[in-house]
């Protein structure tokens, strides 16, 4: 099952960062506490200005910042399975608590809605 946006997603689902050698993303940031930054706005907020481009960025989110649209793109296909899994906690956190966040996400790495339509139906169908 394919990831989503990876956005913030990647972002907070992971931190993920490639490595050099084009494989998997780095398994580095695969313990954060993502419970810990989705219940926090404190936490959750300075990420998603930092996609944004509105707000400073710190290095795990500006390396993430960096490969969110080929997550994006190739299905996260070089994340692995918690990344992944982490990934779509993030999309459905953010669907469902921070929309509006979500839509200038979408806007700026999605704008033609071609990877994050497939994502949205893929979390509504599991929440069904």
């Amino acid at each position: 099952m394919n990831s989503a946006i990876v956005l913030c997603v990647v972002a907070l689902a992971g931190m993920v960062l490639a490595r050099p050698d084009g494989g998997t993303y780095t398994t580095k940031y695969d313990n954060v506490d993502l419970d810990e930054i989705l219940a926090n706005d404190r936490l959750l907020i300075p990420y998603i200005k930092c996609l944004l481009d509105e707000g400073k960025c710190a290095p795990d989110a500006k390396e993430l910042k960096e490969h969110i649209r080929e997550a994006l793109e190739n299905g996260c296909a070089k994340c692995t399975d918690k990344q992944k899994e982490g990934t779509r906690r993030v999309i459905a956190h953010l669907i469902k608590h921070k929309n509006a966040d979500w839509q200038k996400l979408k806007a700026k790495y999605d704008p033609e809605g071609k990877y994050t339509h497939k994502y949205e139906k893929e979390l509504e169908e599991v929440q069904h």
